[in-house]
């Protein structure tokens, strides 16, 4: 079993930057794929960006590519998605989620955190 913890969400202005971190326990954490996924009000829950275990390799949604970047520290089991240039249309709830490694970064993802409140105001 594999726990995460986000952090960092909040409220910000249009245009504005926010750094989410989440932290890892319970198993190895490189023998993980992490990914971030957001759920607005009314909507279904959406890929927004992933790692590879090694950092090596990484894949975005295309509504945020160029303004997200997710990264990832195995000394410190922990993994951050850095938004810039963010957009009213970004607000929701931000989790992090974990898949093993051999699975490739899209497709299901089997644990996840409990999410972080992201409020983008216009």
């Amino acid at each position: 079993q594999v726990q995460l913890v986000e952090s960092g969400g909040g409220l910000v202005q249009a245009g504005g930057s926010l750094r989410l971190s989440c932290a890892a326990s319970g198993r190895t954490f490189s023998n993980y794929n992490m990914g971030w996924f957001r759920q607005a009000p009314g909507k279904e829950r959406e890929f927004v960006a992933a790692i590879s275990w090694s950092g090596g390799s990484t894949d975005y949604a295309d509504s945020v590519k160029g303004r997200f970047t997710i990264s990832r520290d195995n000394n410190k089991d922990t993994v951050h998605l850095q938004m810039s240039s963010l957009k009213p249309e970004d607000t929701a709830v931000y989790y992090c989620a974990a898949r093993a490694r051999a699975l490739g970064l899209r497709g299901d993802y089997y644990y996840w955190g409990q999410g972080t409140q992201v409020t983008v105001s216009s």
